[in-house]
């Protein structure tokens, strides 16, 4: 399966995935250890993960640039860092000067849907370790998602790493995928949760993200799926 295939089923179709099957015991809410879960909203459930997670980023960003410049501030930049500083100029012309949130070659999709998937399996281990009694279930989940051997493996060793914000803050190559992965995480826990919180913030700092940005995605993510009780 590509890794665009798997983030579908990670962040919910119709037939429940990640994250919409979190109401439902899924991998999400397992790993989260009984806390609510979250699942997309009807209307962006059925469109592609990359893009979902794309569109959330890039009308946070959109709504973040627009407060910025009706406060008459001159226009913002993502980071507030010089690792991944954010040129207009590189963008091109075809973007209108604007951060290219879904990359188009097919090939760069993939990568990115990569990156996607491990910073939503780190987020879902912020709140501890997984017990042998979690991975059963975890595995059921899986199962039902239609994922095959290779695919499986890929997800418990990612949940068997240990957590280490840094790593996915470091595969942010761009501004624009550091908005997504901290989108990605965002959407992949509970962020009521004390630890939650903790890791959210510290992959906040270590993306080097603008602190408004960070509070429009809150808001953003928040229009967009919701928090369900999880049966385990």
């Amino acid at each position: 399966m590509s890794s665009k295939s798997l983030l579908d089923q990670f962040l919910g179709d119709d037939k429940g995935g990640f994250a919409r099957g979190a109401a439902t015991g899924g991998l999400a809410g397992l790993v989260l250890g009984g806390k609510g879960g979250r699942k997309m909203v009807k209307n962006t459930a059925k469109i592609a993960g990359v893009a979902v997670v794309g569109g959330l980023a890039y009308k946070a960003w959109q709504d973040w640039q627009a407060k910025k410049q009706a406060e008459g501030s001159p226009q913002p930049s993502i980071t507030t860092g010089e690792r991944l500083a954010f040129d207009t100029a590189s963008v091109g012309a075809a973007s209108g000067g604007q951060p290219i949130f879904l990359p188009g070659p097919e090939e760069a999709q993939e990568a990115l849907s990569r990156k996607l998937i491990r910073a939503m399996l780190a987020a879902a281990k912020a709140d501890g370790h997984i017990t042998p009694d979690e991975r059963k279930r975890i595995n059921a989940r899986l199962a039902e998602m239609d994922l095959d051997a290779k695919d499986r493996d890929f997800v418990f060793a990612e949940l068997d790493k240990p957590l280490d914000v840094d790593a996915v803050a470091k595969s942010a190559e761009t501004p624009e995928e550091a908005v997504e992965l901290y989108t990605a995480s965002l959407i992949a826990l509970d962020e009521t949760g004390p630890a939650e919180k903790g890791y959210l913030a510290m992959l906040a700092a270590r993306l080097e993200l603008d602190p408004d940005l960070v509070a429009q995605l809150h808001v953003e993510v928040g229009h967009s799926v919701e928090r369900a009780p999880v049966q385990i």
